[in-house]
């Protein structure tokens, strides 16, 4: 790297900047690296080179992290804002910067969620506003795509470090060496703490490679123990050991191995039971290792000098304490151990490879004794490296699905979809398509695909296997029962309201025999009946269903989980807007809308749908203003979780489309409607009814647009395949209906349109009762064709009919209400679909 010196402050130990998130402290040791330092900051404040991030690369233990430490620490004061995030988890560098948002005077995560947190962030950072002096430290990354679209550009600085040396090609890239023979003399002397001549430490230096850990290794070692140097490198000779054997990453010097022998055999001869619980830390994975972890535990395999161990909470922090004095682990105040992965590496390679395994099953015990979601999200980064997938225990693998269920639930759907597929493939070589686990977790891998929208995938997978669940755990085990209703979600899916609904009336059946109406399986198990309630058009049942569902689970007395508890009380919401009550259905979803963004995160996918539902009855409450700000905020953050092809990305854009339609901006309505119309097809398929059911939405537009024969064929073609899948008497085949007796009004055919009308009235009044918003519609429209026709009985059925309405229009929606006053004026009333998420 070329670097233009540039006049930049010296070290200034001043105030801490307003912004200091993260940043480790400094190494009361640290030693040399000026010159680095100063490389660092000349290339960072210059205005050629600064517009890169700047990446310190270098094998593990060169110093990178300490060099980055030192650096935050030394120009702080050149700096408003200083925020340390660790990279080497690609997937939770987003909610490091997320975050920084509350210090930046941006919405946390827990109000906005954290892919909209970290988004401001970045914008923030790029726009230099509230501050234009900031630096971000990236510490350990690993691929350069990992950090694409994450790492800002802007006024400010972002340092990257990292053992890969790929990111030369993509920053301003530092490669840092060991010390020299004078960093490593002033190194041993800090960390010796006492005197020692310069021949000595040269020599020592020399025999350790002058690897900044490595002297770590040896100066912690002779600092605790008084050792002297020619002792330390007399048993250096003695005990040589190699980091170099087949496999082992040959940038790691060999003395290294050496070194760190020295300090076992002390452990071992003080205090022996460190060494046991290193040897455990080891088939960890680097990342933090939670301290409550080494706890005995009822199920297992622990080794009995681990049992023994963990059982003393005296002896362990004794251990804890002396494996940190000895620089082999790092504590932190958040009560997690962390052992570099060289130190793993040189503990594993002591270790005879026939007690690997032993160590192993251990460490996959500790693990599977995890029983809550905080230790879950604690463990997640070792569920790789600890190679758990391995484990045929059903402790291990019920630990496994728990924690896939885990991240299925908190909308982590990315990951659960990764793991849940990696893992599978695994269990499946190893025991077989039917042993039980591979089973579960199959089905919770159908879940998550289910929520990620790959509905047909899922179908396969659901109908392969049934039978199989069936035969294997029997026909009431409960997971076979959550699968049959998995499968009623697949019938709605593929647009067979009638066989979901008689799915999930004989799975509810089967759930209260085996389990009983308190358990929580049968509450879910109601909540999925009363969605085949709703979408058969039994409003008054769906509704029914859901409160007893939540109620039920209220009476648990906290024990049902936020979003489940959420999902039911949603259900609510939706069948009271579908009955036509919407000033309730607002209130309810305002309640909804609170728990959520309390509860769980605002891009939670139950806090999305939460969101969805309330705006589409502000729009039908006539609240445009309201309903076009929350289905414009939800369709945003939908197009950010998901794609533009999920099921309720697409939902969100035909709510949008129709309150557009009633904002009066038809073109723009149009557009959206016709573009979401076409992506309905590919995910539920041409003959699904609710694709017939937004292409009324398309037909109403192009009515409106001044095309009403265009808008009747549309109609028309999808009232003939309404009638043949769900029957005449359906809600969305009544709608349609109601829409195409409007399009042969418009188009002059009142007579036709009188004759549908009637036939449509009768029909809507006996499936919704005769004050239901669609019913009141229908005999609106039915009285203005009725006048236009202009035979006096005619006119005077229209009289009649009129003064029957008026009166429920303003009970029912309020004399404000602009449906009402269309009615009072004479404009015609339509339908409009809004799909309910199935």
């Amino acid at each position: 790297m070329a670097i233009t010196k540039s006049s930049f402050p010296g070290p200034a130990l001043g105030p801490l900047p307003p912004v200091w998130g993260r940043v480790p402290s400094r190494n009361k040791n640290f030693t040399g690296r000026a010159a680095h330092l100063e490389q660092l900051n000349a290339a960072l404040n210059n205005t050629v080179t600064a517009v890169l991030p700047h990446a310190l690369h270098g094998y593990g233990g060169v110093g990178k992290t300490l060099i980055a430490v030192e650096y935050a620490h030394q120009f702080r004061g050149d700096y408003d804002v200083v925020w340390w995030i660790m990279a080497d988890q690609p997937g939770l560098v987003r909610s490091s910067l997320a975050h920084l948002a509350p210090h930046l005077n941006l919405p946390g995560p827990n109000e906005v969620g954290i892919d909209e947190a970290a988004a401001n962030v970045l914008d923030s950072l790029r726009r230099g506003e509230p501050y234009d002096r900031w630096l971000l430290v990236f510490d350990n990354a690993d691929e350069p795509e990992d950090l694409k679209d994450i790492v800002p550009q802007g006024p400010g600085h972002v340092l990257i470090t990292s053992r890969n040396h790929r990111w030369q090609g993509v920053a301003e890239a530092v490669s840092l060496e060991e010390f020299s023979a004078r960093e490593s003399e002033e190194f041993l002397r800090k960390r010796i703490g006492r005197p020692i001549a310069a021949e000595e430490a040269n020599e020592l230096a020399e025999a350790l490679g002058h690897l900044p850990l490595a002297l770590e290794q040896a100066g912690a070692l002779q600092a605790e123990t008084g050792m002297s140097v020619q002792e330390y490198l007399r048993l250096l000779k003695e005990q040589p050991t190699s980091l170099m054997g087949e496999g082992k990453p040959p940038e790691y010097p060999a003395s290294m191995a050496a070194a760190w022998r020295l300090s076992v055999a002390k452990l071992q001869e003080n205090l022996p039971e460190a060494m046991d619980l290193l040897r455990s830390c080891a088939f960890f994975s680097p990342e933090p290792i939670p301290r409550d972890i080494f706890f005995p535990v009822d199920e297992g395999h622990v080794r009995p000098e681990m049992t023994e161990l963990m059982a003393d909470p005296i002896r362990l922090g004794r251990a804890i304490a002396q494996l940190g004095r000895y620089a082999l682990i790092r504590l932190d105040a958040n009560r997690t151990i962390q052992v570099h992965r060289l130190i793993q590496a040189l503990v594993r390679d002591d270790i005879p490879p026939q007690e690997h395994e032993a160590i192993r099953s251990e460490v996959w015990s500790l693990m599977s004794a995890a029983q809550d979601e905080e230790r879950y999200v604690e463990l997640l980064p070792h569920l790789r490296s600890s190679r758990i997938a391995d484990s045929t225990e059903p402790e291990c693998r019920r630990f496994v699905v728990d924690v896939l269920r885990y991240l299925h639930g908190a909308g982590d759907l990315d990951s659960a979809n990764a793991l849940a597929e990696e893992f599978l493939a695994k269990w499946t070589s190893v025991s077989g398509a039917d042993d039980p686990f591979v089973l579960r977790l199959e089905r919770t891998y159908a879940g998550i695909l289910r929520d990620l929208g790959q509905y047909h995938k899922v179908h396969e997978i659901d109908q392969r296997l049934l039978p199989r669940m069936r035969e294997v755990l029997g026909h009431t085990d409960r997971e076979t029962l959550a699968l049959l209703n998995g499968l009623g979600h697949d019938l709605r899916v593929r647009g067979d309201f009638r066989r979901a609904l008689e799915n999930d009336s004989e799975a509810l059946r089967l759930y209260d025999e085996a389990m009983g109406p308190q358990s929580p399986l049968t509450m879910r198990a109601t909540h999925n009946l009363a969605i085949n309630y709703m979408i058969n058009s039994d409003f008054a049942g769906a509704r029914s269903l859901h409160e007893r569902a939540y109620m039920m689970a209220r009476r648990l007395r906290g024990t049902t989980p936020a979003d489940t508890l959420l999902a039911y009380q949603n259900g609510i919401a939706q069948a009271v807007r579908l009955a036509g009550d919407y000033t309730e259905a607002c209130d309810l979803g305002e309640d909804c809308l609170a728990f959520g963004q309390d509860k769980l995160q605002r891009d939670h996918p139950m806090t999305l749908r939460v969101q969805l539902t309330l705006a589409i009855s502000r729009r039908m409450a006539g609240e445009t203003d309201e309903a076009f700000e929350l289905v414009q905020d939800v369709h945003s953050r939908y197009l950010n979780r998901y794609s533009l092809n999920h099921p309720e990305t697409i939902a969100a854009a035909m709510c949008l489309a129709n309150v557009l339609r009633m904002r009066g901006d038809l073109v723009e309505a149009m557009a959206l409607a016709e573009d979401t119309y076409t992506r309905y097809e590919r995910v539920y398929g041409a003959q699904h009814p609710y694709n017939f059911g937004c292409s009324t939405n398309v037909a109403l537009l192009h009515r409106l647009l001044g095309d009403p024969s265009r808008a009747r064929s549309i109609n028309e073609s999808a009232l003939t395949a309404l009638d043949e899948g769900l029957g005449r008497d359906h809600h969305i085949t009544l709608g349609v209906t109601v829409n195409l007796a409007g399009d042969l009004a418009t188009l002059g055919e009142t007579k036709n349109a009188i004759r549908l009308g009637r036939g449509t009235l009768r029909r809507t009044r006996a499936l919704l009762n005769e004050d239901h918003p669609l019913a009141l519609t229908c005999a609106a429209n039915l009285a203005l064709d009725l006048r236009a026709e202009g035979d006096p009985g005619e006119v005077a059925e229209a009289e009649a009919l009129s003064a029957e309405i008026l009166p429920m229009f303003s009970r029912v929606l309020g004399r404000e209400h602009s449906f009402t006053q269309a009615v009072l004026e004479g404009r015609r009333l339509s339908y409009d679909f809004d799909p309910p998420l199935l």
